[in-house]
């Protein structure tokens, strides 16, 4: 879609326009840009990399300036023109690259799976850009993620491909609607179980999974079902708190995968879940493979796929 490869076979259409052979894809490429899931920087200041694009499209320097600060300031960076690009953060070096994609207002911008990998906070501000840009100032986004929550959230369409074809389209609600086992299988959602379901007194569903594990959910259903439970909501501790949440297990750390600010650990309670803590607490919570740990996360959390 961004150009930098030419389709072997079926056609494009850009506002109409079909866009295929090498002259029109060139011009498409000068209307759109793409921000690529591995961050790249370049090894200058944050100003140089935003203001690269403009320099390339002999953009007078006053204008440059201009441009580059209201780029900045639509990624929170502002401030941040002197500092060298590559010794900021990875959620910070992510929206410098958004940041230079933005700053050439191009009709369509590209983002492959933009916040993979980062701390909640840079990828709730990653999120809250996106939203502006879309829905402000009205320029096209089309975004691949595997993150179900932005797929809900985010888009006014939604298309589900597996294994290299489009198997739906439609709004959110069309598609996230009720978690069916092939949108299982294409978020490869990680803390998914199989049990049974049935309804307790208190209104909610208890679903045995095996190991004598239950897990309790505010939503609806009885018989052959699988939960899930996304990492993130998810609390981990050393020890037992009092909570209101319904879902408290006991278990030890069994891996560890550090990655910049964002740290996932694989729990074992019996059944093995995911967990994903910012580095900090990590350090903070002296945390080693085999410590024990509680982990807690509410009813309403626990989403039910029907079979």
């Amino acid at each position: 879609m961004a150009f930098i490869e030419k389709p072997t076979s079926g056609e494009i259409y850009f506002e109409g326009r079909r866009v295929t052979d090498n002259k029109d894809a060139l011009q498409m490429r000068t209307e759109s840009t793409m921000v690529f899931q591995k961050t790249a920087v370049f090894n200058a200041t944050v100003y140089n990399n935003v203001a690269y694009g403009l320099k390339i499209r002999r953009t007078p320097k006053s204008k440059i300036s201009e441009e580059v600060s209201d780029a900045l300031r639509l990624v929170r960076l502002e401030g941040f023109e002197k500092r060298h690009a590559k010794e900021i953060s990875g959620g910070e070096q992510q929206r410098v690259a958004i940041a230079r994609a933005l700053v050439l207002k191009t009709k369509l911008i590209l983002l492959d799976e933009p916040t993979a990998n980062l701390d909640p906070k840079n990828a709730s501000i990653i999120e809250e850009i996106i939203t502006t840009v879309n829905r402000e100032l009205r320029t096209t986004i089309v975004m691949a993620t595997h993150n179900i929550f932005q797929a809900k959230k985010l888009p006014q369409r939604v298309a589900l491909l597996t294994d290299g074809r489009i198997n739906e389209v439609g709004t959110a609600t069309d598609i996230f609607g009720s978690l069916s086992k092939t949108l299982t299988s294409f978020a490869i959602l990680e803390n998914t179980f199989e049990g049974t379901a049935k309804p307790t007194v208190n209104e909610t569903t208890l679903v045995d999974v095996g190991k004598d594990m239950q897990i309790e959910s505010t939503a609806k259903a009885r018989g052959k079902v699988s939960v899930f439970i996304s990492p993130k909501d998810i609390i981990l501790s050393k020890r037992r708190f009092v909570s209101s949440a319904r879902n408290i297990f006991k278990g030890r750390i069994a891996e560890i995968s550090d990655t910049d600010s964002v740290v996932r650990l694989k729990v074992d309670v019996g059944k093995p879940f995911i967990v994903q803590i910012t580095k900090r607490s990590f350090d903070e919570m002296k945390i080693n493979l085999g410590t024990e740990v509680f982990l807690t996360f509410k009813a309403s959390s626990v989403q039910i796929i029907h079979d």
